[in-house]
């Protein structure tokens, strides 16, 4: 089944010399063939996609914050502690429709993390900030992820540290591409 699902995602590029896949150079490296880079990118990926996600809900949801998620601490980082936003412009940060972060705002509210204003000069416009509490949550999270970064970064020296800055960029683009494009095809 797996050798099936391979053949049907990767059709690697066969040099039309020998008939062979083409491969990858790397200074320093053997030569790698594409399929072993895919397999092995693809399942870094989604180890590390579901470690962040494990760690972080374990380091952040404490007995302290227990009553809220890993996405409602999201929520409150996408608030911030600066001046009280929107809910469109909060929502277009977590990239959800107003309507799904309606939803994680009003549970966020009743359990004292949030807080909603109407604004002086427009009553129908709706402000969002962080109570106390949602600040408490704020710095926490925040913590965390401090700590992850610096102790990540400090394992790298300074051309590992631009290169994997560069490399996770463009996976970002590439992330940010595909949502447009899925944008578009909704549409």
């Amino acid at each position: 089944m797996c050798r099936q699902l391979e053949s049907v995602i990767i059709k690697p590029i066969k040099d039309k010399r020998s008939g062979l896949p083409e491969e990858i150079r790397q200074p320093g490296r053997k030569r790698i063939p594409l399929l072993d880079d895919y397999k092995e990118l693809n399942e870094i990926l989604v180890r590390l996609f579901r470690s962040i996600m494990d760690v972080e809900e374990k380091a952040v949801i404490t007995q302290e914050f227990q009553d809220i998620t890993n996405n409602d601490m999201h929520v409150i980082e996408a608030i911030g502690i600066g001046t009280p936003k929107n809910m469109s412009s909060i929502a277009k940060k977590l990239s959800v429709t107003v309507g799904t972060l309606t939803i994680a705002m009003n549970s966020l509210v009743k359990k004292g993390y949030v807080k909603r204003e109407r604004g002086e000069e427009d009553r129908r416009v709706v402000y969002i900030s962080l109570s106390d509490k949602g600040k408490k949550a704020f710095v926490h999270h925040a913590r965390f992820h401090k700590e992850m970064i610096t102790s990540i970064m400090d394992e790298f020296d300074d051309d590992e540290k631009k290169i994997l800055i560069r490399g996770l960029t463009k996976l970002d683009n590439w992330f940010k591409d595909k949502e447009e494009e899925n944008k578009k095809n909704r549409e």
